[in-house]
Order: structure tokens, then C-alpha cells, then sequence
């Protein structure tokens, strides 16, 4: 569960966000469209064309009532082939195309995205639910929230690929990482502990914060109020560790040396399999 008093509003830093991403993609070479990114086997150019589909596939789905296709869904690993499909074929499709008609499609479909998601009423029922939030129906707010977090994620892989800054700021990673944080109760669903248990999760440096997950009537409630007192357990991680490891880019494993734990480390170390998109 979360507090009642957590909605987080970012529908006004989409268009700026995209700007962001045009801006970065027009200074981008040959070369760099071509970079590897931490995105498995996807280059610069594939990122950017995701994004792409996620503009038009947002459009056609929230704006246009238009599904496609209409799988048997029963269960989140079949959701999460089911998307993995979908970005696949586009990449594949999307090969064909030019950086510089990718850029121009960009140019044409986050205008009237960020136009379109302006006009929802943040507190009415979503068409789509965010399931990695263990949510089985959502609020606009969050779907509006979720939109936000893939478009940084994106943006920032194609950042960390060509080596240019410009995300890991509190204006911009804030937002993206308390939102991922939405997902800590769902973490935690088959965690057993005694009410009143405490668990924070620290993101360091003055763009990060702490979220803390309460133990209350046997069910976890997140929790943005500052608490004080000792956690029962508490991850401390930094930024750039925070974006890759929740977005499972990174392992657990891969991350042991880079983080603190205080209190008690098997609670904490549940927080290491936070995933905040579809995976």
C-alpha cells in the first residue's frame, strides 16, 4: 500500500524531457548513434526508436482506443514476453530507418504526447495498469508517472553510452527515482515481519532522498514522511548504482561493492530486486 497522500505529479516536465532527448540526439555523430548502450543488445539508435514506438503506442492506445493485438495475458511473465515481442519486431522494423528520419518522427510524435497526457484527469481510472507496480488497475497520475520513468531510463542510457551528463540532476532523476520507489511494498509482498518493522532504502547526494516501508496491520505501507528513528534495515545506494540496478540493467551481484546496508541485511537486501519496469 501506499500513503493516500502520495500522487506524483511530472506531466509538466515531459515536454522539457523530450526537448532534452532532441537536443542530445541532434549533437549526436555516426559513430554515436551506433554506441552499445547498457540496454542489452541495444545501440543508441534502438533506444531512440523505442522510444519512438513509445510515443506512438501510447497515442494509439490512451489517445485513439486502438490495441492491436490482443493477447491471451494470465500471468506477468506472459505480459512481460508479450512486451518483449512487441519492442523486438519494432526494432527490427525500425533498422531500415535513418537517424535523421528517426529524429524528424521524434520531432512530430512528443508534441502532441505531451499534449494528449495534459488532458487526463490524474486522479480517473488508467486504461493501462502499471503492473511492475503491482498495481491491477492504476490512476493516470501513474500511468503519466510511468511514461516519465521510461523516458528518462531511455534518455539517460543513450547519456551513459555517448558519455554526455545531463539527467543526474535533482530536477530530473528526482522525480524518476521516487517513483520507482512506488514499487518498494511490491518488493516486499512476500516479506513477513512484525508490525512496526522499518525499512528505508537511501539514495545518496542531493538529487536522491530516503523512502521508508512501514509494517503496518500486516501489510507495507510506503511512507515519504521523514522518520527519524533507526530503520529496522536500511539500503544506502548511490544514484548511478540506483538507475541501473532498478531497471535491471544490473545484478544484485554486480552491485555488492557499491552499496551500505545497516540493520538487518536479509530485509535489506530484498530492496536489491526492486525492478520498476516491465522485465
Amino acid at each position: 500500500m501506499k500513503d493516500q497522500d502520495i500522487l506524483i505529479d511530472v506531466v509538466d516536465l515531459l515536454p522539457a524531457l523530450d526537448e532534452q532527448l532532441l537536443e542530445l540526439l541532434r549533437s549526436l555523430t555516426p559513430t554515436e548513434w551506433q554506441k552499445q548502450t547498457i540496454a542489452k543488445q541495444w545501440t543508441v539508435k534502438d533506444v531512440a526508436a523505442h522510444l519512438l514506438d513509445g510515443n506512438i503506442r501510447i497515442l494509439s492506445i490512451l489517445r485513439d482506443n486502438h490495441f492491436g493485438e490482443q493477447p491471451n495475458i494470465r500471468s506477468h511473465q506472459d505480459l512481460v514476453d508479450f512486451l518483449n515481442g512487441l519492442n523486438a519486431d519494432w526494432i527490427k522494423a525500425m533498422k531500415r530507418v535513418s537517424p535523421q528520419m528517426l529524429l524528424f518522427l521524434l520531432e512530430q510524435t512528443a508534441p502532441p504526447f505531451c499534449q494528449y497526457l495534459k488532458t487526463l484527469d490524474p486522479l480517473d481510472r488508467s486504461v493501462l495498469a502499471v503492473d511492475w507496480a503491482g498495481e491491477a488497475e492504476s490512476k493516470n497520475w501513474m500511468e503519466i508517472a510511468r511514461e516519465y520513468t521510461e523516458k528518462w531510463l531511455h534518455q539517460q542510457q543513450i547519456r551513459d553510452a555517448v558519455g554526455k551528463p545531463g539527467l543526474l540532476t535533482r530536477e530530473w532523476f528526482y522525480p524518476f527515482i521516487d517513483i520507482f520507489m512506488l514499487t518498494l511494498p511490491h518488493t516486499y509482498r512476500n516479506t513477513e515481519a512484525a508490525n512496526g518493522t522499518h525499512i528505508r532504502v537511501t539514495v545518496t547526494t542531493e538529487i536522491g532522498g530516503s523512502w521508508s516501508l512501514i509494517r503496518v496491520n500486516d501489510s507495507w505501507q510506503l511512507s515519504k514522511n521523514q522518520h527519524t528513528e533507526p530503520a529496522t534495515a536500511e539500503l544506502i545506494i548511490d544514484p548511478d548504482t540506483a538507475w541501473k540496478l532498478f531497471s535491471k540493467s544490473w545484478r544484485p551481484e554486480q552491485v555488492k561493492d557499491t552499496i551500505r546496508i545497516k540493520g538487518n541485511r536479509q530485509l535489506a537486501e530484498t530492496a536489491l530486486g526492486m525492478v520498476s519496469v516491465m522485465a
